[in-house]
């Protein structure tokens, strides 16, 4: 996939653990696991909004955008 999440990154700068980011949140820590790898199919801009408050950072803090490899195959 396109958009690598970068969620543990930011926990650890915090120095925040996932249960208490999940908590801040309002959602469950399995939700939260998911977001973290990346296997959600989206996101409420709500959840990234609430996030971004209690870990004091922007969207792009949390997501990249890197394109997949030239000559493979995309999904649509």
């Amino acid at each position: 996939m396109a958009i690598i999440v970068n969620l543990d990154v930011m926990l650890a700068r915090r120095k925040m653990r996932s249960r208490e980011l999940a908590a801040l949140v309002g959602i469950t820590e399995a939700n939260l696991s998911l977001l973290k790898s990346g296997k959600v199919k989206g996101v409420r801009f709500e959840t990234i909004e609430k996030i971004c408050a209690a870990l004091r950072c922007q969207p792009g803090d949390l997501m990249e955008y890197r394109p997949e490899e030239e000559g493979g195959p995309q999904k649509d």
